[in-house]
Parts: structure tokens; C-alpha cells; sequence
């Protein structure tokens, strides 16, 4: 934004265009973040359910910089399905069984929705298997469903493209062969 480069772009196509700092569109978005995360939190807040969080945790293969994203799902007082991103965090690396629960139990207070977890949904990676034993302790066992106890649910479409992978590595040496003679039978002068 602060960029000639940008202002004669804008300019160009709008000459009374004014092109405002790259500050100012920051605060602007973040007081509509704010806004938007008051009215949110009201609607967590109204909710007598229970909640069922899902997180995703990659990293971005490009910078080595780990992300965690924790969604919110539950049903309104109309009996619709509600989802809500509570928040997308960079998580610092080693991405440690203590420092994934921390950031997730911190957006949990955040949210003021510790007392209303249901399940927590996760990637199948023994991290995350950990991770949840460290969040239960964390968690007032009286506030949790089925005997006191968080259900974990390993994340289907996770485990499934582990399952398609290792079956995809189970044919490789067949599917190269295929390829090969492919290449070879393409290769291979039409004889007339």
C-alpha cells in the first residue's frame, strides 16, 4: 500500500482515488476483527451445548513456520449447525505435546468455552494422541460428557489419506513398470 508503485496503479484507474497507509487498513481490519469476534463470543456465550472443536496443524513447507487452526461446531438454540474459527495461530517449532495444548487450551479460555468442550478432533499423529492426555489434565473432569472423559476423535479424512498413501506406495513399483513401458511402447516408431 505505502508502494508507488501502488499509488500510480490506483491512480490510474481512479484519479481521485486516495490511497490510504497500510497502517490504517490494519486498524481498520483489526476493529472489525474485534467486532466481529464480540458478536461471536456473544453467540458461545448464549450456547448451553456443548462444543466440538477441530484443529488442523500443518506447516508451511516454503518458511518452516508451523500453523494451527481451532474451529468451533455447535448447534444454535434453532438447531442449526454453527461453525466458528476461534483462531489461526502460528505455533512456534518443536511443536511439542505441551506447547500444542497450551495454544489450544489458551484460545479454549480465550473463548471462555473450557466447561463446554465435547470432543476435540484431531490429526492421527502421536503428538496429538499426547496432547490431549496433557488438555485433560488441564480440563475439570466434571464438566466433561460420556464418564468424565473428553472424547478424542482422530480426524477421518486425515487417516483416510494415510490409507490411500500407503496403499499408493504399496503398487509404486507396478505403476513405475506401467509407466515404463508406456514410455516405451510411445517411444517405439509406428512400423507399417
Amino acid at each position: 500500500m505505502d508502494h508507488i508503485g501502488f499509488e500510480r496503479y490506483s491512480t490510474a484507474f481512479q484519479p481521485s482515488f486516495i490511497v490510504v497507509s497500510r497502517n490504517t487498513i490494519k486498524e481498520d481490519i483489526m476493529k472489525i476483527y474485534e467486532l466481529e469476534e464480540e458478536v461471536a463470543m456473544k453467540f458461545m456465550e448464549d450456547n448451553d451445548g456443548k462444543v466440538a472443536i477441530t484443529t488442523d496443524m500443518w506447516t508451511a513447507s516454503n518458511q518452516k513456520k508451523g500453523f494451527m487452526a481451532i474451529t468451533a461446531h455447535y448447534i444454535d438454540a434453532s438447531w442449526i449447525l454453527q461453525s466458528c474459527i476461534l483462531r489461526f495461530v502460528h505455533v512456534l517449532c518443536p511443536h511439542t505435546k505441551e506447547k500444542l495444548c497450551q495454544v489450544l487450551f489458551d484460545c479454549l479460555l480465550h473463548w471462555n468455552i473450557v466447561k463446554k468442550i465435547s470432543t476435540v478432533t484431531l490429526d492421527n499423529c502421536s503428538t496429538n494422541d499426547a496432547m490431549i492426555d496433557v488438555l485433560l489434565e488441564k480440563l475439570d473432569s466434571s464438566s466433561l460428557i460420556l464418564s468424565s472423559r473428553l472424547i478424542h476423535m482422530r480426524c477421518a479424512s486425515h487417516v483416510l489419506n494415510l490409507v490411500v498413501k500407503a496403499g499408493l506406495q504399496l503398487v509404486k513399483s507396478s505403476v513405475d513398470k506401467i509407466r515404463e513401458s508406456v514410455v516405451f511402447w510411445k517411444a517405439t516408431p509406428k512400423r507399417e
